[in-house]
């Protein structure tokens, strides 16, 4: 039976409809993490009794500090790109006068010593790179399954096409190797 199911049939006579939204919307796989308060002890969001297939692997994100200013970011790729290094996923987070651009890199040694060669300050974080499925529900199954266990997630970032079947995730957990043990089955 699907959540959605059960929901329509267990809940709807106990709660009126205003109540009952926040986890319609989960069920259906539309709600946004904080609105899914409701599922503590059932299936996580957007489960229809799929689980979703990651692959997931621990790596070595780099956080780099630049200034705000045009052509930072342009110098850093190009003194990348000339080395051969990949970025395979990149945020930025800025500051009046600074920004910290989080990203893994095909070769995250060389890259940390190419930037500190040139003058730029970076640093290793070790994140997890999980590759999974692109479609609603399936980041709120994560949070989940990392809350049950008391790991937090202290930042993600993520990307997809829109008709990508695939997304990539980055994400800090306050426990990697806990959180990996955790999500290893999904």
């Amino acid at each position: 039976m699907s959540s959605l199911h059960s929901f329509l049939q267990g809940k709807r006579s106990r709660l009126p409809w205003q109540a009952r939204m926040p986890a319609l919307q989960c069920a259906l796989g539309r709600a946004n993490s904080f609105d899914c308060q409701h599922a503590r002890g059932a299936s996580p969001c957007g489960d229809m009794g799929d689980q979703p297939r990651i692959k997931i692997e621990s790596v070595t994100q780099l956080a780099v500090f630049l200034s705000n200013r045009p052509g930072a970011l342009a110098r850093v790729c190009e003194e990348l790109a000339g080395a051969e290094i990949n970025i395979h996923a990149l945020s930025i987070s800025d500051t009046a006068d600074h920004s910290v651009v989080r990203m893994a890199v095909s070769d995250p040694t060389k890259a940390l010593m190419l930037l500190g060669e040139r003058g730029v300050l970076a640093l290793e974080t070790e994140v997890l790179m999980i590759e999974t499925e692109n479609h609603p529900g399936v980041l709120g199954q994560i949070a989940h399954r990392l809350a049950d266990a008391e790991v937090n997630i202290e930042y993600a970032y993520m990307a997809a096409t829109l008709n990508s079947t695939k997304g990539l995730m980055i994400l800090r957990p306050d426990d990697v190797e806990k959180a990996q043990q955790v999500l290893h089955d999904l």
